[in-house]
C-alpha cells in the first residue's frame, strides 16, 4: 500500500504513525488520557514536532500515569522546564498534571473516561468521505462539545482545534481520504 493521504510528508515516523495509529478506534483510558495531552502539545506547533518526541514525553511524565502525574510538585515540575527532549513550555508542562487531576476527579465520580470522550460521538467512529484535504475541517460540532466539556472540568489545552485533532488520531473520526487504502481499514476496525 502506497498512497496515503495528502497530508502525509515523507517522513518515516509520519508515515508509521499514519499506517499504524491515526484514525484507528481507540477505547483504552491510559491510552486516550495520553493522547490529549500530546495533542495539547501540539497547540502552536506542527504534529511531526510532537510525534518525534513521544517517547521523551512517556519518559518524563511518569508514562502518563494519571496517579502519578497528579502527584507531580513545583519542583518536578521545573525540573521538566529544563528537559531538552519534550517541549518546555511551562503553561503545557503543567497542563498536564492538571488534566491527569482531571482525569481522576472523573473517575472518582465513577465515570470511565473512555465512554465519557466517546459520548460525543455517540459511540461510535464517525465515518467521513472527504476526496480532498482542503474538505476535512479543523473543527466539527462534536469537538466543540468536548472542548467545552473538557474546559468544564478542568482540563487545559482542549480547544475545539485540539479536539478535533485528537478525535481523528483516536478513530472517533475516519478523516483518512476515501482514496487512501487505511479509510477502508480503519472503517473495518471501527464496525
Amino acid at each position: 500500500m502506497e498512497r496515503h493521504c495528502a497530508w502525509i510528508m515523507s517522513d518515516p515516523d509520519y508515515i508509521a504513525y499514519h499506517d499504524q495509529q491515526w484514525g484507528r478506534p481507540e477505547y483504552d483510558d491510559r491510552k486516550l488520557f495520553a493522547m490529549l495531552c500530546l495533542e495539547g502539545q501540539q497547540a502552536g506547533l506542527s504534529w511531526l514536532t510532537i510525534l518525534k518526541r513521544i517517547p521523551a514525553y512517556y519518559a518524563a511524565f511518569a508514562d502518563f500515569d494519571p496517579v502519578q502525574l497528579a502527584e507531580f510538585d513545583e519542583q518536578q515540575l521545573e525540573l521538566l522546564m529544563n528537559d531538552q527532549s519534550i517541549i518546555r513550555n511551562r503553561l503545557k508542562i503543567n497542563a498536564i498534571r492538571q488534566n491527569a487531576r482531571c482525569y481522576l476527579a472523573l473517575q472518582q465520580q465513577g465515570l470511565v473516561f473512555s465512554d465519557w470522550l466517546w459520548q460525543f460521538v455517540d459511540g461510535k467512529p464517525v465515518i467521513n468521505h472527504w476526496q480532498h484535504a482542503k474538505e476535512i475541517p479543523v473543527t466539527t460540532p462534536q469537538a466543540e462539545a468536548m472542548s467545552k466539556a473538557l474546559k468544564k472540568e478542568g482540563f487545559k489545552f482542549v480547544g475545539p482545534t485540539i479536539c478535533y485533532a485528537f478525535m481523528q488520531a483516536v478513530g472517533m473520526v475516519n478523516d483518512h481520504l476515501v482514496d487512501c487504502p487505511w479509510h477502508r481499514i480503519c472503517e473495518k476496525t471501527a464496525s
